[in-house]
């Protein structure tokens, strides 16, 4: 569960023992059950109105499955989580939706200890700071737009007829579509190897620039872009921009 569902929960709770307290608190509405028959009717039903007001909240919160974004307008960190977690239960995937959910985490820490080595070493008006914060915006986002590929592709991924075709055990499909549909779903798991492998070289890369910089004593603005990560870096993006033309 997300640190937002959490909050959300803890709220719910604290909603409903706030209102109990003071329908049955003597200091406020006194509301008392074995009082008069209209006051333990109205406790009681207020008393089994939380309860159903607990229980659905903590199974929408918890249990249900939530609305999934469209992938178009997925624009934030915890957007890429919360679309890539929906699919965290497809059996055949789970093991690299969960590495996937692990590298989105892992991008986020190096790019605030990125920044945060920065801003300790440069003033962000220097030449220089903008060089390196411009080439880590870059590479995370090349890294979102692996995610997003992957994301798109399982939008579409069908876990049942997967395991039919993979089980090579159905008589619904004749031996040449049955072919043919093992050869997509094998297509479909090495694309989402490879943006998993596309995305870990990302974030070697930007531990490579991390080391770099820690490094360096002293060195001048026109010393950046002979550095050999930020060549490797610089590559990584041409390569990248050139293959999505």
């Amino acid at each position: 569960m997300t640190g937002s569902k959490y909050i959300k929960l803890i709220g719910l709770i604290a909603g409903v023992a706030v209102l109990n307290i003071v329908v049955f608190s003597p200091g406020f509405a006194g509301l008392a059950i074995g009082g008069s028959a209209l006051a333990t009717a109205s406790g009681v039903t207020l008393l089994v109105a939380s309860a159903l007001a607990l229980l659905y909240g903590s199974y929408v919160l918890l249990a249900r499955q939530p609305e999934a974004i469209p992938v178009k307008q997925i624009r934030s960190h915890e957007d890429y989580a919360e679309a890539l977690t929906r699919y965290a239960r497809i059996k055949p995937l789970e093991g690299d939706i969960r590495f996937s959910l692990e590298q989105l985490e892992r991008i986020r820490k190096k790019k605030e200890t990125l920044l945060d080595v920065l801003n300790q070493r440069f003033e962000s008006g220097e030449l220089s700071y903008k060089k390196f914060a411009s080439v880590i915006r870059e590479v995370e986002k090349l890294f979102y737009l692996n995610v997003r590929s992957v994301l798109n592709r399982l939008h579409v991924f069908d876990e049942a007829d997967f395991a039919t075709v993979m089980a090579q055990k159905t008589t619904r499909y004749s031996k040449q579509l049955l072919q043919e549909k093992t050869n997509l779903y094998n297509e479909f798991l090495s694309f989402l190897k490879y943006s998993l492998d596309n995305n870990e070289e990302i974030l070697l890369k930007l531990d490579k620039l991390l080391l770099e910089i820690s490094r360096l004593d002293s060195f001048e603005p026109g010393d950046i872009e002979n550095m050999p990560c930020m060549q490797e870096i610089d590559s990584l993006i041409k390569q990248t921009k050139y293959y999505k033309q």
